[in-house]
C-alpha cells in the first residue's frame, strides 16, 4: 500500500508513521509536512531511509495533486491544533484546517484515492461536569474555539465531498492523545518537562476540567482498523474510557516524581475553556473489534514520563520558547483555592 501521511512530522502523525512501518513493513509511506513550530523531522529519524519526506503545505493545490496521484490512501493528520494559539491568531487555523482539507479532498476526488480524516472530539463542544452523557457519532456539532470550529468545518467538507462526489472517505473524532513526541506546549508534556526541571506544574483555573485520555499508539491502531474495515462515509469516535480531571493527572505526575500531591500552582484560566470531553467508542469497538492496549492510564503515563526523561535532546531547545509564549499570553499564578 502506498500511503500519504499529511502532518507526518507532528505528534500523532509521526507516531502513526513509526507504527505503520513497524507493523506493516511493506507499506510505502510519503510524509507531507510544512514543518511549522509543531512539526519535528527528528521524530522520523529512525525511519528516514524508509520514507519519502516532502516539505510542503497541504494548501498547495498543485503539490497535493501531484502527491495524491501516486498513492492509494491519504491519512490526513495535518492541522493547527493549539487552542491558545487559535485565540490569538485564528488565520493559520482557517488556512490549514479548512483550505488544506479542501485541497486534499479535491485531489482524492480526482484520482479516486481512499481518504481518512483525523478530527477531534472538540467539534462537539463540551459537556457539564456532572452530565452522565458522552459524545457519540450523532452528537450535534457545537465548537467553542477557532480551533474546534475550523476542525468542524473540515469534517463537514469531508461529509459533503463523500455524499456529493462519491469520495471514499471516513472520519474519526478522537479524544485527547498523550505519548512520545508530543510538543512541550501541550498539557501533559508541559507538566512532565516542568517536573524534570524542578518547576511546579501549572493548572488552568481550578483544575476541574475533564479530558478523556488515550495513548497515541491506541489511537493510531484504531485508525488502521478504520482503514482496513471501516464503512465508507462513516464517522467513528475513538476513545479509551480515560476520563480524568486535570488536577488528577497532575497529581499522578507528581507521584511519578516522588513529589507531594499539592505541589502545583493554579494559573489564570484560558478563555472559553471547555469543561469536559467524554467519548463513547461503542461503534468502533463493536463493529471493527478495536480495543485499547493501554487500559490503565497510569501505565501509559509512566511510559510517557520515561520517554521524556530519556529524550531530553528532542524537547529541550523548544521548552524555553514555550514558557516564554505562555508568559506573554498573560499566564499568572493564582491563590490556592
Amino acid at each position: 500500500m502506498r500511503v500519504l501521511v499529511t502532518g507526518g512530522a507532528g505528534f500523532i502523525g509521526a507516531n502513526f508513521v513509526l507504527q505503520t512501518l513497524a507493523e506493516r513493513p511493506d507499506a510505502q509511506v510519503t510524509v507531507l509536512d510544512s514543518l511549522t513550530y509543531a512539526g519535528n523531522r527528528e521524530s522520523l529519524d529512525s525511519v528516514a531511509d524508509r520514507i519519502d519526506f516532502v516539505h510542503g503545505d497541504i494548501a498547495d493545490l498543485d503539490l497535493v495533486d501531484e502527491l495524491v496521484s501516486g498513492v492509494d490512501t491519504v491519512v490526513h493528520f495535518a492541522a493547527e491544533s493549539h487552542n491558545d494559539n487559535s485565540l490569538s491568531d485564528p488565520w493559520p487555523f482557517v488556512q490549514t484546517n479548512v483550505i488544506g482539507t479542501f485541497s486534499l479532498l479535491q485531489a482524492v476526488r480526482r484520482y479516486d484515492v481512499r481518504y481518512h480524516h483525523i478530527s477531534t472530539d472538540e467539534v462537539y463542544g463540551d459537556l457539564e461536569l456532572d452530565d452522565p452523557e458522552r459524545f457519540t457519532e450523532s452528537t450535534p456539532y457545537n465548537p467553542s474555539s477557532p480551533y474546534s470550529s475550523t476542525k468542524a468545518s473540515s469534517d463537514l467538507l469531508v461529509r459533503a465531498w463523500t455524499r456529493s462526489f462519491g469520495v471514499r472517505a471516513t472520519i474519526s473524532n478522537c479524544s485527547n492523545n498523550y505519548g512520545p513526541f508530543q510538543h512541550v506546549e501541550k498539557f501533559i508534556p508541559r507538566q512532565i518537562t516542568n517536573l524534570i526541571d524542578g518547576v511546579r506544574p501549572r493548572l488552568y483555573g481550578s483544575g476541574t476540567n475533564v479530558r478523556d485520555w488515550i495513548h497515541v499508539d491506541d489511537h493510531n491502531r484504531a485508525v488502521w482498523a478504520i482503514l482496513d474495515r471501516g464503512r465508507i462515509g462513516q464517522t467513528y469516535l475513538i476513545g479509551a474510557d480515560g476520563e480524568l480531571d486535570n488536577r488528577a493527572v497532575v497529581q499522578m505526575l507528581l507521584a511519578e516524581f516522588g513529589r507531594e500531591s499539592d505541589d502545583f500552582d493554579f494559573v489564570t484560566d484560558r478563555a472559553g475553556h471547555d469543561l469536559r470531553y467524554a467519548i463513547d467508542s461503542t461503534l468502533l469497538r463493536t463493529e471493527l473489534g478495536w480495543e485499547p492496549q493501554f487500559h490503565d492510564f497510569r501505565d501509559g503515563l509512566a511510559a510517557t514520563v520515561q520517554w521524556y526523561r530519556e529524550n531530553e535532546s528532542w524537547w529541550r531547545r523548544r521548552k524555553e520558547a514555550v514558557e516564554h509564549a505562555y508568559a506573554a499570553q498573560g499566564e499568572r499564578t493564582l491563590p490556592q483555592p
